[in-house]
């Protein structure tokens, strides 16, 4: 059972169990279940939202030239005010931080170990990467562990702050649904070097492998699939309520996963080539 369909289980009006309670008895953590507004005025939603889609074309945009951009287009705003809110949803210019969240120099960063290596079977790489949601009245983090062959999402999570929980949650329901992969890639936000992220790695026995400080090519795949997810499923509903936005981009998953064919396998999906299909050997980009 995905977990969107978990999170669809619940009812805020049943007498007879809290939500805390139905959350436990599902496998669902209240964060990822509640939407909170944050309390930012509409002009600011409306920016965060422009910026996300800007982004998404010019991923090298600072706050400098997005302020630029706002401009032209007639949200002649200040550049204090477009830093804050770029830093608010996690993004940064590729050629200065990781685009999703803030390294941690307390943190043990972890070398890259990709570089050359042929990557050719299911669960040899695993990936992961934090993305900004806008919505109508307020926005989410969501989270996506990816199989980085097959390209299959294999767990995600939303969550309305960017702390590391809900993405160990989802890292241990991957591993509770697919097993293990031989290495773990993601970028160097602190939510993925924190000690409780890799402790269920290490557990596991499980190679970490880290991003070289913004490089956002190290982790492609996984920028791909957030631009496909909010072109046709977030900026196309744009979600009034946390348990819309879950609905939405679980359905997308599913459809993701399961029908949409993908144009590096030419018709076919990711669940068919995690399941078997003999795909061409993928290399990661040279540094």
């Amino acid at each position: 059972m995905s977990h969107a369909q978990r999170c669809a289980m619940i009812d805020p009006n049943e007498p007879k169990l809290s939500i805390v309670r139905q959350c436990k008895l599902v496998n669902v953590s209240r964060s990822s279940f509640y939407f909170e507004a944050k309390g930012e005025s509409a002009l600011n939603l409306e920016l965060m939202r422009l910026i996300d889609e800007q982004f998404l074309r010019t991923p090298f945009f600072g706050s400098r030239q997005m302020t630029r951009w706002l401009c032209r287009r007639g949200r002649c705003v200040d550049r204090k005010r477009v830093r804050r809110l770029m830093r608010l949803m996690g993004l940064a210019p590729i050629y200065q931080a990781p685009r999703t969240s803030a390294a941690n120099p307390d943190h043990k960063v972890y070398p890259y170990l990709l570089r050359g290596m042929t990557i050719d079977r299911p669960d040899q790489v695993w990936c992961a990467d934090i993305t900004y949601i806008p919505m109508r009245r307020g926005f989410l983090y969501l989270v996506a562990i990816m199989d980085w062959h097959s390209r299959k999402v294999l767990a995600w999570r939303l969550s309305n702050t960017m702390d590391a929980s809900f993405c160990v949650e989802a890292l241990q329901e991957a591993f509770a649904t697919h097993g293990r992969p031989a290495i773990f890639n993601t970028d160097q936000g602190s939510q993925f070097t924190s000690l409780t992220f890799i402790e269920v790695l290490k557990q596991a026995q499980v190679k970490v492998s880290m991003d070289g400080k913004g490089r956002w090519m190290d982790n492609v795949f996984i920028e791909r699939l957030w631009r496909s997810l909010k072109y046709e499923c977030v900026y196309l509903h744009a979600p009034e309520t946390g348990s819309q936005a879950r609905t939405e981009i679980g359905r997308w998953i599913d459809f993701y996963n399961t029908e949409r064919p993908h144009s590096t396998f030419d018709r076919h999906t990711p669940d068919e080539v995690y399941n078997g299909l003999d795909i061409q050997p993928i290399r990661p980009a040279a540094a």
